[in-house]
């Protein structure tokens, strides 16, 4: 006597098959639901006049006064001068970290010693373990360098210094070394392997740490509240200060236009770096 085939096999393989197919679909509706809700929040509600924004919504508003609250924001909020203090501090830390952390990444790739891998664990250990805030306020307090941006850009790069190195030396691994042999056997001295044949391969990586250490350090608020103490006006600093002190209090309206417009300057930077970042996250921290 001779067994069929359940007949229930052929449905449950093609409702696999549709399943497999919508997963992309519903992941992209997800995320887009996830990222598209507060920001329809924050650019409806930034556009709406002061008694609309007391009760923040996604309704549009019944007029559009985004331009003025924008206009006010710039003048009362002290844009300018906040903006050019976040510049002051995120451009030195951006350019010392990847420098620093793009020639240590390189040294701890190409020397595989018991050395370099207990310097390489220390080195990445500032991922998972916090920094001690009061001892280095008290540390650049000694040093003279408290409120000021020297201390402040030394205190960020201290703290992402780990991350560049963690992405870059992946990234190095993966480079072929007899590219760095034949410019050795050419005449070439370490700095001018690491300039002309290293580092132009290392753009993918260093867009990706560049998008991150500028995420961070371009909306940071605790460090900078602790480390410069309000003797140096940044962006989300003085937007801390600003709602504290009363003059946005209750105005959401205000409050978001700012949030809008300390933004931009990041979505720049991505929109100039996103084609780099994909590459540079899967080959550095996968390999």
């Amino acid at each position: 006597m001779t067994t069929s085939a359940p007949r229930h096999s052929a449905p449950r393989l093609s409702d696999a098959r549709v399943w497999t197919r919508l997963q992309p679909i519903a992941a992209v509706l997800l995320g887009a639901t996830v990222i598209g809700i507060p920001l329809w929040l924050v650019v409806v509600t930034a556009g709406k006049s002061q008694g609309e924004a007391l009760s923040p919504n996604l309704a549009l508003p019944s007029e559009w006064h985004l331009w003025e609250n924008f206009a006010t924001v710039w003048t009362d909020g002290e844009i300018p001068a906040a903006f050019f203090g976040s510049l002051l501090v995120v451009v030195p830390t951006v350019a010392g970290v990847l420098t620093v952390g793009s020639l240590a990444s390189w040294v701890l790739a190409r020397r595989a010693t018991r050395l370099t891998a207990v310097l390489y664990a220390l080195a990445i250990s500032g991922i998972v373990l916090p920094p001690a805030v009061v001892t280095v306020v008290l540390l650049l307090r000694y040093l003279g360098l408290a409120g000021t941006a020297v201390g402040m850009i030394g205190v960020y790069m201290g703290i992402y210094l780990s991350t560049v190195i963690f992405f870059v030396t992946g990234f190095v691994r993966t480079i072929p070394v007899s590219l760095e042999e034949a410019a050795q056997i050419d005449g070439a001295g370490p700095f001018t392997v690491f300039r002309r044949v290293v580092l132009p391969l290392l753009r993918p990586v260093l867009a990706t740490a560049t998008i991150l250490i500028c995420l961070y350090v371009w909306n940071d608020v605790f460090y900078a509240f602790f480390v410069v103490g309000g003797r140096l006006d940044t962006l989300p600093l003085n937007l801390f200060r600003v709602a504290s002190a009363g003059l946005y209090l209750d105005n959401w309206h205000l409050i978001f236009a700012y949030v809008i417009l300390m933004s931009l300057p990041l979505v720049i930077v991505f929109v100039v770096a996103q084609r780099k970042i994909i590459s540079g996250i899967t080959s550095g921290a996968v390999k």
